[in-house]
């Protein structure tokens, strides 16, 4: 069947290499899963005559399974930035999942699985296992795909209303740049905050501020990636700091540059 295409990625933190060779694709899964996947990606590389290259990105509020070969994994949401190291030749499978939608595979509280990871092996058991050897020996990313939804269609996960209202929320953060408050969901979508941060650690992983706070940082190194000016300490003061300081030693602790330093390695 034909794949839709999914959307641009978001957090990237370091422009796109122009030599070796590099494939990244993204797929939308079966309608039967829109809840529960937000999209199957892959990257492909090949740098054998080349220099290795670092990765870096901003994590989303989402649990991936992971597939590659010697390293297969179900990694939860990752508080920090993701770094990886590409070199010689190689390919990743992985599944993004929505972000309340891995709670109907878990069966406990999201948040046991943030900036942690588990096997499928310990996830589902010898089914798991076979997956991962199916999903290693396909030939394409369409096999991959088949295989990965056949076997989670086959879990007959649970409807699960707080799923789809959930992922509703997540997605109005992520689009509403005027959302920088927990009070703002809890008026949009008349959930009072305290039921919101228990539903946010149980479907999702992490509390609504992070989730808060992470999208309106994307926003604005999405807007240094448009060569876009950006105040910093009006940002700062959006996200809920008492001062441009705070912000910008956190900034620092997670992108590993000041906004300033961030902004000068982008292209002019």
């Amino acid at each position: 069947m034909e794949r839709h295409e999914a959307g641009p990625a978001r957090g990237v933190l370091r422009p796109e290499r122009t030599d070796g060779v590099f494939h990244h694709a993204r797929r939308l899964p079966v309608p039967e899963l829109a809840d529960l996947v937000a999209h199957f990606w892959s990257v492909a590389w090949d740098l054998r005559d080349h220099e290795p290259w670092v990765q870096e990105t901003l994590p989303h509020p989402a649990v991936h399974i992971v597939f590659e070969s010697g390293d297969t994994k179900v990694g939860g949401v990752a508080k920090g930035k993701f770094s990886r190291r590409l070199e010689g030749q190689g390919r990743v499978f992985g599944i993004k999942f929505q972000p309340a939608g891995f709670h109907a595979f878990l069966g406990e509280p999201v948040s046991t699985l943030t900036d942690s990871s588990m096997t499928l092996r310990e996830l589902f058991g010898a089914p798991g296992q076979a997956l991962e050897d199916a999903v290693l020996a396909a030939e394409d990313d369409a096999a991959r795909i088949e295989l990965a939804e056949a076997f989670l269609l086959g879990c007959h996960p649970e409807p699960d209303p707080r799923i789809g209202l959930l992922n509703e929320i997540v997605g109005g953060i992520a689009q509403d740049r005027e959302i920088t408050r927990v009070e703002h969901i809890s008026e949009r979508f008349s959930v009072g905050t305290r039921t919101l941060q228990r539903l946010f650690g149980r479907y999702v992983g992490v509390s609504p501020k992070w989730v808060i706070q992470r999208y309106r940082l994307h926003e604005a190194l999405a807007q240094v990636d448009l060569g876009q000016a950006v105040d910093w300490a009006a940002l700062a003061l959006d996200l809920g700091y008492f001062d441009q300081a705070h912000f910008i030693k956190d900034f620092k602790a997670l992108v590993g540059r000041t906004p300033a330093e961030y902004a000068l390695t982008r292209p002019s």
